[in-house]
């Protein structure tokens, strides 16, 4: 189905391209949202009669969408969350908790503006792009941890995983018998007594 974009649409194109889509794509995504018309010839007189509004309305929002990206300067957001001893996550971070803690430092996104490739699962440092604007976008450092204490110390640029291992604060205990034959596991003490 050919479309005019009435949006910048990430990998597709920009104001006023006509752009041929997969039909759901259109139906489910472009159409119902506003950001694309089907191309047709009543469409492509009505888009050039307002062709400068809908361009004025895009600098607008994007020039707003500057002025906020110039708040999340150097933005960083710590979450504490359960792992375990390997620094899995039970769980994941998902992007509600991402809002819930940009909310809490007093930047207001919206859900669709967070763009997560993946959901994250493990502690660490990671960055996580915010799509203000179709063309305006900023970066927020995620700092996932066990306590407040790790957090401060993988802001500072020390792997966490990496020292515990180091120490062998792992918790991974086996019984080591010297006098055991090479592939033998360790066995109890008191063997069952034979009825």
């Amino acid at each position: 189905m050919d479309v005019i974009l009435l949006e910048r649409v990430e990998k597709l194109g920009a104001i006023g391209d006509v752009v041929k889509v997969k039909d759901g794509f259109a139906r489910n995504f472009l159409l119902p949202n506003k950001k694309a018309l089907r191309a047709n010839e009543a469409n492509r007189k009505v888009f050039e009669a307002n062709r400068s509004r809908i361009e004025a309305d895009n600098a607008s929002r994007r020039s707003d969408a500057e002025k906020e990206a110039g708040s999340f300067k150097d933005v960083t957001v710590t979450l504490i969350r359960q792992a375990s001893s390997t620094g899995q996550l039970y769980g994941s971070v998902a992007v509600r908790d991402l809002i819930d803690a940009l909310t809490a430092s007093k930047h207001k996104v919206a859900k669709s503006a967070i763009v997560l490739d993946k959901p994250i699962k493990a502690i660490g440092l990671y960055d996580v792009k915010v799509a203000l604007h179709p063309e305006v976008s900023v970066t927020v450092k995620v700092n996932v941890a066990r306590s407040p204490e790790e957090a401060e110390m993988q802001a500072s640029g020390v792997d966490v995983m990496a020292q515990m291992f180091e120490r062998d604060e792992a918790g991974f205990v086996e019984a080591y018998d010297p006098n055991a034959e090479p592939g033998a596991t360790a066995e109890t003490e008191a063997e069952p007594a034979a009825n």
